[in-house]
Order: C-alpha cells, then sequence, then structure tokens
C-alpha cells in the first residue's frame, strides 16, 4: 500500500485517516479539496485541476483524500488501494454536525482563507450546507463504490463501516 486513494461521504472521517495512514506510509497526505477550492470557494478551473493532480499522482507514494469524479481517472489509474468510508447515514450526520459547529464556532480556516459558516446548518440548498450535502449524496456513495468495488478488479478496496474499522486498519 503506497497510492491511497480515501473516498466517502464528507464528514466521515477520510481526512482523520488520510493524514494518519500518510504519516505511518511516510508519504504525502493530499486533500483534492485544498486543491478545488480556492479564495471564495471559488472552483479551480477544470484543466488545471487535473494538471495539478496529475503532478500529485506520478509521485511514488501518496495518500489521496476526495470524491471528484473529474480526477477519479487520474487517481484511481495510479492508485493501488481504494479505502471506502461507507458508515451509516446518522453517524455521518452527527459527525458533519459536531464539526461544523466547532469550525463555525472557532472560526478554522480551512483552504486558501475558506471557512464554514454556521449558518450554512439551517440551509436546505445542498451546494450551501455540509449537512445537506452529507444527507443527498450518502446513498450515491454508497451505490458509486459498492459498484466500484465490485468492477474494478485492479484495486485493492477496503471498505470502512465503522471507526473500530478505522483503528483496526491504522493498527
Amino acid at each position: 500500500m503506497r497510492r491511497v486513494s480515501v473516498v466517502g461521504n464528507s464528514g466521515s472521517g477520510k481526512s482523520t485517516l488520510g493524514r494518519a495512514l500518510a504519516a505511518r506510509l511516510g508519504v504525502p497526505f493530499v486533500e483534492l479539496d485544498a486543491i478545488h477550492h480556492l479564495a471564495g470557494w471559488e472552483p479551480i478551473d477544470a484543466t488545471e485541476f487535473r494538471r495539478k493532480v496529475g503532478e500529485i499522482v506520478d509521485g511514488d507514494g501518496w495518500v489521496i483524500d476526495g470524491n471528484y469524479s473529474a480526477v477519479r481517472d487520474l487517481v484511481w489509474s495510479r492508485a493501488d488501494t481504494v479505502i471506502w468510508f461507507d458508515l451509516p447515514r446518522r453517524t455521518v450526520i452527527r459527525q458533519v454536525l459536531w464539526r461544523t459547529i466547532r469550525r463555525g464556532v472557532t472560526r478554522e480556516e480551512l483552504w486558501n482563507g475558506n471557512r464554514e459558516r454556521l449558518t450554512s446548518l439551517f440551509r436546505l440548498d445542498p451546494e450551501v450546507s455540509l449537512l445537506r450535502w452529507s444527507w443527498t449524496r450518502h446513498q450515491v456513495y454508497r451505490d458509486r463504490y459498492a459498484k466500484a468495488a465490485a468492477e474494478r478488479q485492479d484495486l485493492a478496496f477496503i471498505r470502512i463501516g465503522s471507526r473500530k474499522d478505522a483503528g483496526r486498519l491504522l493498527n
């Protein structure tokens, strides 16, 4: 395991596990969100996004966190392992709720000066509310990665269904 793609719903634990795994493997950890979201939450140009991710995946080893279909082919063409977070919806929603509250209160900077806002919790638009995004994307990601795990014999898929699974993987 040297080139790992970590996928799954927002708030499932991808970044936490990804950082820890990268440290254990001695490889860089990359959050695709940090590349994709420019200042003011503006998305990067698709061609530039693919170029930057292409440079990263050319490396010898890495752990990449993110679900972006625009670069999945690049990441998975070089990955040897996909770690798929498939936690229960209630767990993901609880984690997203508490994380958003913590980030909103502390004004934690995420990437390129961007911050989550507490007011986003009350929005119904999944493009604005991470809580709503996680709710609406849960089954989409479950279906997408279950299908990929069944079809992609060239990749080792590791399904994480609980925090205990994540802990066992790191140990």
